[in-house]
């Protein structure tokens, strides 16, 4: 079967095809690592490397299910070594090996080795490979389709793409994981983006060591993807729990559990920073979910707010383009995003429209505070776009079509 093939992660891991570093993919499950990995290894053999020296485990299918030991990898992978050419191994839910990280460091070690690894997120971020590999693997952090994506994989599969709003809007309440394209009703849609969170809690989260109250971390959970984009601090979680809950948490407890969400690539921290003073701010935070999908599976309400939505869709497609990315404070007055890449800066606002004249002078109050000469970016979903004050003003669902860049 032929494999869309996602260009910009290949265009980015492709510089290290024959690097020592091991390569570790990280996503949420579901949005298409092991995919990946096969067009990684369709790109290598057209570029002439031969089959024979491709080792490809997935150590959830038949034959490679009963490896559970480092000593089972080694011989599994040493029986793939028919001579000494240069090799290239990749291995899929690298978790289910206990101790893999002596066994993958020792090949590289030797060299002659390429190795990709994807596997359990909580396992590969919060165990030994962090401790044991330090300086020696690059992480390559996949997401769900982009829009841009998702237009594309549509058309690879033969399936008609509509008027863009229209696709637009699906794609902010149905999600950009890619089997959702293979499903037809928006029912059979929902019910597996429930099931891909189920297997999160299952794979990633129900096991780990660090919850002692299953009940507790379920109610964060729910918290925290329910207040998607709004402003969360520990404080303001114990609090709702105690006030509507009647459980009292520590913070240290509550900050663990969020962190475990992190891990499981579930929620991404957005920190805030304060643009007059240049300082991080601490305590509040703003979180952003790995896929909208997330919220609109767990909820009947299928209204969109399109503030907060709109903001996260923008906040997962720069972050899959590797902007580093924070919350912008003024005085009493915040800008969405700050950008940063390669020493570029960026501000950003984003709204559903600007036709009413109080919503437009509130978005562009803060960038007339902003004294630097940085560009500023207002996304809207308006078709008619304003141009005052040096602000590039954007159609939110047009530059993610196109797949734009910022900076």
């Amino acid at each position: 079967m032929k494999l869309y093939k996602r260009q910009y992660y290949i265009d980015k891991i492709k510089g290290f095809y024959d690097s020592d570093l091991i390569k570790v993919i990280t996503g949420i499950r579901r949005c298409g690592k092991s995919c990946f990995l096969l067009t990684v290894i369709e790109d290598l053999k057209a570029r002439g490397v031969n089959e024979k020296d491709i080792i490809y485990l997935n150590l959830d299918k038949r034959g490679f299910k009963s490896i559970k030991t480092a000593d089972q990898l080694e011989t599994c992978i040493d029986r793939y070594l028919s001579d000494d050419d240069f090799k290239y191994i990749f291995i899929d839910e690298i978790q289910n090996v206990k101790g893999f990280e002596e066994v993958i460091n020792a090949y590289r070690e030797d060299g002659g080795f390429s190795i990709f690894i994807t596997g359990s997120n909580s396992y590969l971020l919060s165990g030994e490979l962090i401790t044991k590999l330090t300086g020696r693997y690059i992480e390559i952090e996949m997401f769900p389709l982009s829009f841009h994506e998702y237009l594309e994989m549509k058309k690879y599969m033969g399936i008609a793409v509509r008027d863009l709003r229209n696709e637009f809007t699906e794609y902010i309440r149905l999600g950009g994981f890619p089997k959702l394209l293979e499903l037809t009703s928006d029912q059979d849609k929902e019910l597996y983006v429930e099931s891909v969170i189920s297997q999160i809690l299952d794979k990633d989260v129900t096991g780990h060591r660090k919850i002692r109250n299953r009940s507790v971390f379920d109610k964060v959970m729910n918290y925290a993807i329910n207040n998607f984009g709004s402003t969360v601090s520990l404080s303001s979680l114990a609090g709702y729990l105690k006030n509507t809950e009647g459980i009292s948490v520590k913070p240290e407890t509550l900050d663990r559990y969020i962190k475990i969400l992190e891990n499981a690539k579930i929620l991404y921290k957005c920190p805030r920073f304060d643009i007059k003073s240049k300082k991080s701010l601490r305590g509040e935070q703003k979180y952003y979910l790995a896929d909208l999908s997330i919220y609109f599976s767990r909820n009947t309400d299928g209204r969109i707010n399109y503030g907060p939505a709109l903001e996260n869709i923008m906040y997962t497609y720069l972050r899959s383009k590797g902007y580093k990315i924070s919350v912008g404070r003024i005085g009493n007055l915040e800008c969405d995003f700050i950008v940063r890449r390669s020493g570029e800066y960026g501000y950003i606002q984003v709204a559903m429209t600007i036709m009413e004249r109080e919503t437009e002078e509130r978005e562009y109050k803060p960038f007339r505070i902003i004294k630097d000469n940085y560009a500023k970016y207002l996304f809207t979903m308006d078709e008619l776009l304003q141009k005052r004050d040096g602000v590039l003003h954007k159609n939110m669902a047009d530059f993610m079509a196109k797949n734009e860049e910022l900076l």
